[in-house]
């Protein structure tokens, strides 16, 4: 055990049971059945240190939105206490629905290969009243699209070569979602990397970053997992690389779960690990390189931070580089959770709370009347599509959709 984790497990004894934890709580506000962060989280972790048997099963309404954590002024890792009380004291053990949200890679190869009739099946109500009736996934809940072809396949065939032009380089850690269900999403990034005077190159191996095994109580896979990734990521930072993604929740994972949750010292490169959105806004803010957009774009935008980019504290970054568009009529939300928080919303027994939770984002989304909302984590776009009714992009693709491309590659030579 690393001697951050050993921190964070103690910092229980820094609560000063001032209860803005409770205030800021999401889950709080919509289910009187949680506790609450701090009784939930280090109230709890007293009693539980002295004998498991004190723990209670309502810390499973916790979505680890890390709202607690922000909120707190003493610095307690409510959440991770939380969530590891859960992994390491719950008696519940795994579902077939939680293998299955939880094991993206398997279901995103299996479903990427017969994609059409994927997409098709799982919109149909015969088969989302089975899976609500069998498998407790609620019948209410939209399925992302899977693609037809994943964006390794896209960008070995289409890509990979031309990546040998540049002579500056970054590592892409894609994560699942760019590369099952949205491959625009990830060649939007290289489209930016290149038209900037970058070469991407994609990690040796990469698996799921984890957080879902993590919500859903496969810890030693999660840890397999992580052990990979970092070998991989360890192998670009040593070649002098850093390692973006284009999701928040992955790179929140990769940076802090693995050394909170999962116990692994990812120290000597949790810096290397950044969002590409931070990485081009600071070369951009350096007079580095310039970005030049089309005069024609016209978008009346909003942006929702997402929960765990709430707990980085990098959505200036995004939305700053969105900011910088002629073109886009920007409007910043007020920062709530969506409530789908990740795998948690598709379960039938949290479904309502769920909805409720992101109510008041639905509603601000309606009355704004926006072309369509940016956000930087995959989950928040599928609930807010499904629950406002408008389309949801990631700022890469905003601003990838902005760029004018010629332009750009001809103001960073």
């Amino acid at each position: 055990m690393n001697k951050e984790h050993n921190t964070n497990a103690e910092s229980f004894e820094q609560c000063l049971k001032c209860t803005v934890c409770t205030v800021y709580c999401p889950m709080v506000a919509v289910n009187p059945d949680y506790p609450g962060p701090k009784q939930a989280g280090p109230d709890g972790e007293r009693y539980r240190r002295k004998n498991p048997v004190f723990y209670d099963d309502a810390l499973d309404l916790c979505l680890n939105c890390k709202r607690c954590e922000v909120a707190c002024p003493s610095n307690v890792k409510i959440g991770d206490i939380i969530q590891s009380a859960r992994l390491k004291y719950s008696s519940k053990k795994p579902k077939l629905r939680d293998f299955i949200l939880a094991n993206t890679d398997l279901m995103g190869t299996v479903a990427s290969t017969m994609a059409p009739v994927v997409n098709f099946t799982l919109g149909l109500k015969p088969v989302k009243a089975v899976m609500d009736g069998v498998l407790a996934v609620d019948h209410h809940r939209t399925f992302p699209k899977y693609s037809g072809q994943k964006f390794e396949t896209w960008f070995k065939r289409y890509a990979l070569k031309k990546q040998e032009e540049y002579t500056k380089k970054v590592s892409y850690f894609h994560g699942c979602y760019a590369n099952y269900n949205y491959p625009k999403l990830a060649k939007d990034f290289v489209k930016i990397m290149n038209a900037i005077g970058y070469g991407v190159n994609l990690l040796e191996k990469e698996k799921c970053c984890g957080v879902a095994l993590i919500s859903n109580g496969f810890k030693d896979q999660a840890v397999k997992q992580a052990e990979l990734n970092l070998g991989s990521i360890r192998k670009a930072v040593g070649r002098g690389e850093p390692v973006l993604t284009t999701s928040s929740t992955c790179t929140f994972t990769m940076r802090d779960e693995y050394a909170h949750i999962l116990e692994l010292d990812n120290s000597d490169v949790r810096s290397s690990i950044a969002l590409a959105t931070k990485f081009i806004f600071e070369l951009v803010d350096a007079g580095k390189v310039k970005l030049v957009f089309k005069e024609d774009y016209r978008k009346k935008i909003a942006y929702h931070t997402p929960c765990h980019m709430e707990k980085l504290g990098w959505a200036i970054y995004s939305t700053s580089l969105m900011r910088m568009i002629p073109g886009v009529d920007f409007h910043m939300l007020d920062s709530q959770c969506c409530g789908i928080a990740g795998t948690y919303g598709f379960k039938k027994e949290h479904y309502n709370d769920s909805q409720n939770i992101g109510a008041p984002v639905f509603r601000q989304i309606k009355d704004l009347q926006v072309d369509m909302v940016a956000t930087d984590c995959e989950t928040c776009k599928w609930q807010i599509e499904m629950s406002a009714g408008v389309e949801v992009q990631n700022p890469i693709s905003v601003i990838a959709d902005a760029l004018d491309v010629e332009a750009t590659e001809k103001a960073n030579r």
